[in-house]
């Protein structure tokens, strides 16, 4: 197998932009991505970057990507490592390359002493949470995301004290 997981590199915003892209449109959310070269330019590369991405690559074509950002345990008083996304081109599936970008990031929280990997999963993905659980993940089902964005978040922004 010749499989190469390495940080994505400054040159290299449109080759994530067009991950994003397929990510995106495998999950049914295209029309919901507004990001743009020079946004995950700025987020990845800035001097104190608050988003890191690994490229996967096979045979030295990159075919998926692990894009993530520190959180924190307040209970754990430890950082963790939150993945935003993960994605490996449909042709390239079913090679590990998802499961070795997941066992990087797990290596990552080890050598750095963080508490946590976590991410999420759309709960009609059942491939994805097969995959998940079969690697000890647990579905926190107890947990409810919330979410304020767009006008909902302008207008709480407005209020006052």
């Amino acid at each position: 197998m010749s499989l190469n997981i390495r940080r994505a590199g400054p040159g290299e915003t449109g080759l994530v932009l067009s991950l994003l892209r397929e990510l995106a449109e495998y999950e049914k959310l295209l029309h919901e991505v507004r990001a743009t070269e020079a946004d995950i330019g700025a987020a990845l590369f800035a001097d104190n970057p608050v988003l890191f991405c690994e490229i996967a690559e096979w045979y030295g074509e990159p075919v998926g990507f692990a894009v993530w950002f520190l959180n924190f345990s307040t209970f754990s008083g430890r950082p963790g490592i939150y993945l935003e996304d993960l994605f490996v081109r449909p042709a390239q599936r079913r090679r590990g390359i998802g499961k070795a970008l997941l066992v990087h990031l797990a290596k990552t929280c080890v050598a750095n002493g963080w508490s946590r990997l976590q991410w999420s999963v759309l709960d009609w993905n059942a491939p994805s949470i097969e995959f998940y659980t079969s690697l000890g993940a647990v579905l926190m089902d107890e947990w409810t995301i919330c979410r304020l964005s767009g006008p909902p978040l302008a207008a709480l922004a407005r209020e006052t004290r």
